[in-house]
């Protein structure tokens, strides 16, 4: 192996790289805290406080980074990151009230704690992944982003 080989491969495998895929789901919420009152919740909250909800069409954006691994060329196997975003995330959100599942019962389903709890999820799922950020897309206009700690 050339001098020049050595070092074109020694910093491939340094390097970082990235990896992003977009999923979509449909979900609903209502914004409402049993910490405050129902006038501190129309007021923190105003027609998100809906006692019948409201639903979105989100994207969800993960995005992972890592080393090009020599023999695939990839930072992360598409197959293994759809099968877990699909188990752990779109299965578990897609066309529910979010209120409902048991990861909101003690935190108001804001899109801000739906990016933590997709961030959350796939961080366990995919340890060997590292994972630099998952963004989620509630409107044409608002967008969330946790890159956890």
């Amino acid at each position: 192996m050339s001098p020049a080989h050595s070092t074109e491969t020694a910093g491939l495998n340094a390097a970082k790289a990235y990896f992003g895929r977009r999923y979509m789901l449909s979900a609903s919420h209502r914004l409402h805290a049993d910490s405050l009152s129902d006038e501190e919740n129309r007021i923190a909250y105003g027609k998100c406080n809906n006692p019948h909800g409201h639903g979105h069409n989100y994207t969800i954006e993960v995005l992972t980074r890592g080393p090009i691994d020599p023999a695939t060329g990839m930072v992360v196997n598409l197959v293994d990151l759809d099968r877990e975003v699909k188990a752990r995330v779109i299965h578990r959100f897609d066309h529910t009230n979010l209120n409902s599942d048991p990861l909101f019962a003690n935190r108001v389903p804001t899109t801000e704690n739906l990016c933590r709890t997709v961030y959350d999820l796939l961080a366990d799922a995919l340890p060997a992944i590292e994972l630099e950020y998952v963004r989620v897309e509630e409107t044409e206009n608002n967008f969330f982003q946790y890159s956890g700690n």
